[in-house]
């Protein structure tokens, strides 16, 4: 048995569901469509070059539920599924998840993106266990405000070794860790069996000099 641990965004998904949520927003009407495009865009320019601040960006995502309930965002989201994250939830990653479950692996999603956002997405994928950027909610509803260590580069070796630490039976466990970003760069260089997935260039680099595996879920 392993812990298998995946990233979301460009990796089990063909999108970012961060970037493709403010999509929804704009589509809707639900924003001010030039002015949060734009920033949407910027922020996802930041993050593809690995200049992102992760406090900034969780904070405007987080400004676009600010006092709702979490039954009005579970409302949102259901229809921001089907139209933004149906379509690019890739078969052969459901194929790679449904080949650690079957081997009794215990399956992780380890994702920088809100939990609002990502819980039901790795929910469809099969996958029980989730570390997300977390939002405070105040009387079940969204105060607007990050909560805790946001799992974003060196975030997620922490938020992982905290999340072991609750879970003593999977700490000896090999892990594999799948994802597409230099971002990741500090989780993949402690698992035990790094693997790359449809990898930027920074990343593919990488991961063929040190002789890492390189997968693709798209072709």
């Amino acid at each position: 048995m392993a812990l298998a641990i995946f990233d979301l965004d460009n990796t089990l998904l063909g999108t970012d569901s961060d970037h493709q949520w403010g999509e929804y927003l704009c589509n809707e009407g639900l924003v001010s469509v030039d002015q949060f495009r734009a920033r949407n865009d910027q922020f996802y320019e930041d993050y593809k070059l690995a200049r992102l601040d992760i406090d900034a960006y969780l904070r405007f995502v987080l400004t676009t539920i600010k006092g709702l309930s979490t039954q009005r965002v579970d409302d949102l989201h259901r229809v921001f599924f089907r139209s933004h994250i149906a379509p690019f939830m890739l078969p052969k990653a459901q194929d790679c998840v449904n080949y650690h479950k079957a081997k009794g692996d215990t399956c992780l999603v380890i994702t920088a993106t809100s939990r609002f956002i990502t819980e039901p997405i790795v929910k469809a994928f099969g996958i029980e266990h989730i570390i997300a950027s977390e939002a405070l909610i105040v009387d079940d509803h969204y105060t607007g405000e990050p909560s805790g260590t946001p799992s974003f580069a060196g975030g997620k070796v922490k938020r992982l070794a905290e999340w072991l630490e609750a879970k003593p039976e999977l700490k000896s466990l090999k892990q594999y860790f799948y994802s597409d970003s230099r971002n990741d760069l500090p989780l993949l260089e402690r698992v035990s069996h790094p693997i790359a997935v449809d990898p930027d260039d920074t990343l593919r680099q990488i991961a063929t000099e040190r002789g890492w595996p390189v997968l693709s879920f798209r072709d």
